[in-house]
């Protein structure tokens, strides 16, 4: 046997072994520690896959089959103790990503709120049309004004309480624009 056909059949026993002891700790993760039908799958398509891969190299000569197989040893050990970290890392990813887009979305409600706002700040008709809009000495302005103060404030400095400060600021426009008489849309 070759040292090409021996690093072929170690690096196969890698992925191998490295890929069914992975899927087998996701499945038994998925499924609450249960030892289901996919964790044997994982296993056995390992094993077809492994087996054939050690056994060529111990026909060639015990010793080789010996390394290729605790090389398969040693994969499988590191691949059981890694394997939680990755998964914790994709998991990360995972819910990074998912508050991510959580505060991209609030960001477009918020500026759909400012762009309400600025028709009654910026158009000369609304200003006549509805004069409480702008009158800071309403309470409903004032909590308004307010309440784009704290989501502005937040945007910049905490994620988590961003949301729930533009969805404050929708509601105090909302409030605004009944106390001023606005019609609804």
């Amino acid at each position: 046997m070759g040292p090409l056909q021996l690093a072929v059949c170690a690096a196969v026993v890698v992925c191998g072994v490295a890929g069914a002891v992975y899927s087998a700790r996701y499945h038994a993760r998925r499924d609450a520690g249960q030892m289901t039908d996919a964790v044997f799958w994982d296993g056995f398509a390992g094993l077809v896959v492994v087996f054939p891969a050690v056994l060529i190299p111990f026909l060639a000569s015990p010793w080789l089959g010996l390394a290729v197989a605790s090389l398969a040893t040693a994969t499988a050990v590191a691949a059981y103790v890694w394997s939680p970290r990755v998964m914790a890392r994709q998991q990360a990813r995972l819910h990074e990503a998912a508050a991510q887009a959580e505060i991209e979305a609030a960001a477009a409600r918020h500026r759909t709120v400012l762009s309400r706002w600025q028709r009654y700040e910026l158009d000369p008709a609304c200003c006549i049309d509805y004069p409480d809009m702008t009158d800071v000495r309403r309470p409903e302005t004032a909590a308004l004004i307010k309440a784009m103060r704290e989501a502005e404030r937040i945007r910049a400095v905490e994620a988590a309480g961003y949301l729930p400060a533009v969805t404050r600021l929708e509601h105090a426009l909302g409030r605004a624009e009944a106390a001023a008489g606005v019609p609804t849309s």
